[in-house]
């Protein structure tokens, strides 16, 4: 019996140690709910204002070129197959767009990522242009540009993030380049 009750000690112990923490923590619901939810305007002010083009079908079809994008830099070309065909059937609509329409269809069509990542150079090259072009209404967007790719010829992309997240080379050598233009 002595052993049990030795046993059983330190398990009431933790018990109402537990308990005790569980009351503080509860005691006060107007203190714990403050404690653990982010003030909002601390929240807000860590988020950049969201990218709007002046031309709603170009905001629409680079929608679809930060997803190629994601799936350039995670080497998934399934997800850039189907980024680059909405991209293709968006870029028909737009003015100029014949030619982006044509670079998407070849990436849909391309048997790898490396084929992929080549046609994407043309791809951003006739994004950039066709921006520049529309301008920005809101945001920001960063012209990035790697050195060594395509075989150290160099490749442009476009970003919302001022940070680094190559396409081209993705996991092998992700931060690899540097923000050469920002378009406001």
């Amino acid at each position: 019996m002595t052993s049990f009750v030795k046993a059983g000690i330190p398990v009431l112990s933790a018990l109402l140690l537990a308990a005790c923490g569980n009351s503080a923590s509860t005691g006060s619901n107007a203190d714990s709910s403050h404690q653990h939810q982010p003030e909002p305007a601390a929240a807000a002010t860590a988020q950049p204002a969201a990218l709007q083009l002046k031309d709603d079908q170009l905001n629409a079809v680079y929608q679809q070129y930060q997803q190629l994008s994601e799936a350039l830099v995670k080497g998934d070309a399934g997800a850039a197959r189907i980024a680059a065909n909405a991209i293709e059937v968006g870029a028909k609509d737009l003015a100029g767009g014949a030619q982006t329409a044509s670079t998407a269809a070849a990436i849909v069509a391309a048997a790898d990522i490396a084929a992929q990542r080549t046609a994407y150079a043309s791809l951003s090259n006739d994004l950039i242009a066709l921006v520049k072009k529309s301008g920005v209404s809101s945001g920001t967007l960063y012209v990035d540009f790697c050195p060594m790719a395509l075989n150290d010829k160099g490749g442009y992309w476009l970003s919302t993030e001022k940070g680094i997240q190559n396409p081209y080379f993705g996991d092998q050598m992700l931060t690899c380049g540097e923000v050469k233009e920002t378009i406001q």
